[in-house]
């Protein structure tokens, strides 16, 4: 489900930064695809109305699909947070281990 809602998700980004592109800011839209009049079917100002329109449609599924991937990886089974974990007692001085002994006799007595 959520390589699925990830590829689309790539693809909406992918058509938005298309649409934006193909728009110009003097308000003349299609500017390097023929002009504005889009083959004689629509005028400029229809043609920029419908790339506005196209691209906020698209910003709206890019942030529904961006908050439903967030909310998929919220749900993912994890071992919970860090700070939801109890704190290990500290290690008692008894745990601590004392000093060591002074070495023992030797079994053999040794020449003099």
């Amino acid at each position: 489900m959520t390589t699925v809602l990830l590829v689309v998700h790539l693809l909406i980004a992918a058509a938005m930064v298309g649409v934006i592109l193909i728009q110009r800011s003097e308000g003349g839209a299609l500017g390097g695809l023929g002009g504005g009049t889009m083959g004689g079917m629509m005028t400029a100002r229809g043609t920029a109305n419908l790339l506005t329109r196209t691209t906020a449609i698209l910003a709206a599924c890019f942030i529904a699909t961006s908050m439903a991937l967030a909310i998929l990886a919220g749900h993912e089974k994890r071992g919970g947070s860090l700070l939801d974990r109890p704190v290990a007692p500290a290690e008692s001085p008894a745990a601590v281990p004392a000093a060591p002994a002074p070495p023992a006799e030797p079994a053999a007595p040794i020449a003099q």
